[in-house]
């Protein structure tokens, strides 16, 4: 039965790549609707015939990595629960360490070693595919020791989610969802505001603007918006990447705007100003923290749903997973498979929330700076630096845009410059 149920999992995989490629290489229409062609929306007014092919290519293959990659992900920890693998990680656990911890430890590194090993192909294909569109920068070697920073960071924090979660599952029954959930809310805020002084540097230099002058507009920029801020943060990205970005991070007193030094070398002052009010928005509306209690919210209602799909399958398929009850260490990949699926169904959700806030930032930015010149040829910069699609496919847009997409963008700013111009 395990074995019949691994095959069917690998030809539903493998159908379901096909009907991804076809939908995206056959199917999905990304073509302009024609009231915009000739607008300043449309990618063949400020790409030249070469950007706008390297621009289709390029986003038709990262679509399909991504479309490939998560759902690998579920049949990996499907397959490791079906092989006996889960089961000869613990056992090798216990045959290394008597302590509990300790082979805990030793559990979490050989799933985590194994998923890094099955999933290596896909994150290489990505990074050659970067390189090759002249979108990284990076080296191969520079490359690999963000991976491994990425591995042992990722390992670290799992360890100890894991040793809190089964600790719960196994003194908690019923309602160890509601208790995890609980023990997420601090854990989290404490995350949000370590990552920018403690995560965020293990990859990169952040230092203070060095551009004094501009720094000054910006911080001005920051008073008439009521915001204490001392200074603005670059970063050195341009060893990595040939892409354009600006965010906000951290809370509290923690927080942080950061621009890319690729930002600053591409566009000029007026440009980063309004780049700078988008991202202010999101401080004067509170959206970090509407974000962190949407993720929390989401959170518990996820974790109550893995609850109860971990009882189900194991109920159901205990004998083919080598399983009994949920407070088994060995139930950690189960676990992981619905919970990554948990994310990917609610991403749709979580992305048009995000697509509202930028977009409420995006009209702040522009009524602060009130040019649009400068914010349609910023939008118009980042689309050409990182080959992005003016205007994707339906299904793309919903799972992996947390921004509106440019064609949205730039035609609204192109409606705001309308009704500036008739005094509206």
């Amino acid at each position: 039965m395990a074995r019949k149920m691994g095959f069917y999992g690998v030809i539903a995989y493998v159908l379901y790549g096909f009907v991804v490629y076809w939908y995206l290489f056959s199917f999905a229409d990304a073509n302009l609707p024609f009231e915009y062609e000739g607008s300043k929306a449309d990618p063949a007014t400020f790409l030249n015939g070469r950007e706008l092919m390297l621009s289709e290519e390029y986003s038709k293959i990262r679509n399909l990595l991504f479309f490939l990659s998560t759902p690998f992900e579920w049949l990996f920890y499907f397959l490791i629960l079906l092989l006996g693998l889960s089961k000869a990680f613990k056992r090798w656990g216990e045959e290394t360490s008597k302590n509990k911890y300790g082979q805990t430890a030793i559990y979490v590194f050989w799933l985590s070693f194994f998923a890094y090993i099955a999933t290596f192909p896909l994150s290489y294909i990505s990074y050659t595919l970067s390189k090759t569109y002249n979108i990284s920068t990076q080296s191969f070697a520079a490359w690999m020791k963000d991976e491994l920073i990425d591995f042992w960071v990722n390992y670290a924090f799992m360890f100890v989610i894991v040793i809190v979660l089964y600790w719960l599952m196994n003194k908690f029954k019923t309602y160890w969802w509601l208790f995890a959930w609980l023990f997420s809310v601090p854990f989290t805020l404490f995350i949000m505001f370590l990552q920018p002084v403690v995560i965020d540097p293990l990859y990169n230099d952040f230092t203070p603007l060095k551009n004094k002058e501009l720094e000054t507009k910006i911080l001005d920029l920051a008073a008439q918006a009521n915001i204490p801020a001392e200074h603005v943060f670059e970063v050195d990205m341009a060893e990595k990447t040939n892409a354009l970005n600006a965010y906000v991070t951290g809370i509290g007193s923690n927080s942080r705007i950061v621009l890319w030094d690729t930002t600053l070398n591409k566009l000029n002052d007026d440009q980063i100003l309004f780049i700078m009010a988008h991202e202010m928005a999101h401080y004067v509306e509170k959206h970090i923290y509407i974000g962190i209690a949407g993720y929390l919210l989401m959170s518990l209602i996820g974790l109550y749903l893995v609850s109860r799909l971990l009882n189900w399958a194991i109920k159901r398929w205990g004998k083919e997973f080598k399983l009994k009850h949920p407070g088994d260490l060995r139930s950690l990949p189960l676990f992981l498979m619905f919970l990554s699926m948990m994310l990917f169904a609610a991403s749709p959700i979580t992305n048009l929330v995000s697509r509202y806030q930028e977009t409420r930032a995006d009209d702040y930015a522009i009524e602060m700076t009130g040019n649009t010149d400068a914010a349609i040829s910023a939008f118009q910069e980042l689309t050409k630096a990182g080959l992005s699609q003016v205007n994707p496919p339906w299904l793309v847009k919903i799972f992996r845009y947390g921004h509106p997409t440019m064609l949205e963008r730039i035609s609204r700013l192109e409606e705001y410059e309308i009704q500036k111009r008739n005094g509206n």
